[in-house]
């Protein structure tokens, strides 16, 4: 299975995975799923850093190296998913969320998400 993380969930799983459902972890300690963070997501964790609206506990490019060294691997944004976007009804309005719901969509992957809201795209959800 393919696991695209939520931004939460790819922090949490760095740094605190116990917050973290147990459903997730499990899903995404197992060897048989590829796990994958989009490059939205780190986009917004860089962003929210500037802006002092989110502290690391260490640098960004640490943990996507530290990551990508077990195993993560990084989604980059492509047309297909610029065009999925245009496709979507207007249920969410986060932009970055409503990129990874594309990109979940397009790469029929599996969100790891707590955000119950993103249901309503009718996407495979995992927490």
């Amino acid at each position: 299975m393919k696991l695209l993380l939520d931004t939460h969930a790819f922090i949490w799983w760095d740094s605190s995975p116990q917050q973290l459902s147990v459903t997730a972890r499990r899903a995404l300690e197992d060897a048989n799923n590829e796990v994958v963070v989009s490059v939205i997501s780190l986009w917004e964790i860089a962003i929210k850093q500037q802006l002092g609206k989110l502290k690391l506990h260490r640098a960004l490019d640490e943990i996507v190296a530290d990551q990508v060294h077990q195993g993560l691997q990084t989604l980059d944004f492509v047309t297909a998913h610029v065009l999925q976007i245009s496709r979507l009804p207007d249920h969410h309005k986060d932009p970055f969320d409503r990129a990874l719901i594309a990109q979940a969509m397009v790469e029929n992957a599996t969100l790891v998400t707590k955000d119950a809201t993103m249901s309503a795209y009718h996407i495979p959800l995992l927490w």
